[in-house]
């Protein structure tokens, strides 16, 4: 990291919690490498905290990400949004410009890299009606497929498809259909105490899971679905394809260190 004096850049990933959060050691590692005199740091704050935090932040010209459970939140208190930001209705990118934040969702691309990489079919069965959810909706727009959406609240399910249909994409409340790709966009996982995001019984006949949490040595739900012989990843994919594009927000002239920016994720993860 570079050496931290009264000119150095901060910039900031804030989420509740946070403290799990690979942000700083991907964004560190790139600004290492390239010389940049910038530093990453994660900021906890609650969420009526955030409306302060970004005052603070456009003032000073900070830029940053947000994280779970702010996204939503963000994007309605910004000035200024990115197209995508405003269809989603869910920041986790924000830069200054002039004397504004602005807010992108960088989400979107990392959703698809990662289903990419898996070569993940439809249709998608999504946990989670929160601002992750929303980019894997938007990433089934996207590569038009059907997104069957499973929330603990019923009405909440609801609420989220008729959104999603609003922005075109082709989603349902989960019916029991059969699924090729699985999702969990739920911060379930993060402990390995909790419940699994989506039940098993669920998965019969799904080849390919997408857990957008990430663990050291990848998450419960995720070493379970291996054992059953599906591809499996973590978000781990997901953050280093938003990560890539949230760099080029906050250096627009720089071109990120994809590999470098992969192997701090990878090493953080396996301390």
């Amino acid at each position: 990291m570079t050496r931290i004096h009264g000119n150095t850049r901060v910039l900031v990933v804030v989420g509740h919690p946070v403290a799990h959060s690979l942000s700083p050691a991907m964004h560190n590692a790139a600004y290492a490498v390239l010389g940049l005199d910038a530093v990453y740091v994660a900021v906890d704050a609650e969420p009526s905290a955030l409306p302060h935090l970004l005052r603070g932040f456009e003032a000073v010209g900070m830029c940053g990400n947000v994280t779970l459970p702010h996204k939503i939140q963000a994007a309605n208190l910004l000035f200024r949004k990115t197209d995508i930001a405003t269809t989603l209705e869910a920041v986790n990118t924000f830069w200054s410009d002039g004397n504004r934040l602005v807010g992108d969702n960088t989400d979107v691309a990392g959703v698809l890299d990662a289903l990419d990489h898996l070569d993940a079919a439809g249709p998608w069965l999504v946990a989670g009606t929160g601002g992750s959810a929303r980019a894997v909706a938007a990433a089934g727009r996207d590569t038009s497929v059907t997104v069957l959406v499973q929330s603990r609240d019923p009405r909440r399910a609801s609420e989220f498809v008729t959104w999603a249909r609003r922005i075109g994409v082709d989603a349902l409340e989960d019916d029991g259909r059969q699924i090729a790709t699985a999702i969990n966009a739920t911060p379930l996982g993060l402990h390995p105490d909790e419940p699994l995001p989506i039940a098993n019984e669920r998965l019969h006949g799904c080849k390919v899971a997408l857990d957008l949490v990430y663990a050291p040595g990848e998450t419960q739900w995720c070493h379970a679905l291996r054992a059953r012989g599906m591809r499996v990843a973590d978000g781990r994919l997901v953050l280093v394809g938003q990560g890539l594009r949230a760099f080029h927000r906050f250096f627009p002239n720089v071109d990120p260190p994809r590999e470098v920016m992969r192997a701090a994720v990878e090493q953080a993860l396996s301390r």
